[in-house]
């Protein structure tokens, strides 16, 4: 296993994807459910980025990396 297969299978593993997904759904509840109410807000006023913000946020939390 050569190349970007090899590549994908480090970097996507279990837990790094169950980052993702928790954190985009911990981002879209939080703009849900505490959001800014206004619409004058950037950030919390638009599902998409909270939800990617969220994505990311998860992603890096659940990151380890492998000892080589």
């Amino acid at each position: 296993m050569t190349g970007i297969k090899a590549w994908l299978k480090r970097t996507f593993t279990f837990r790094f994807t169950a980052g993702i997904i928790l954190g985009a759904v911990a981002g879209y509840l939080y703009y849900h459910f505490i959001g800014c109410r206004t619409g004058t807000c950037p950030l919390k006023s638009n599902p998409y980025l909270m939800t990617l913000y969220g994505m990311l946020f998860g992603g890096i939390l659940f990151y380890k990396k492998k000892k080589e």
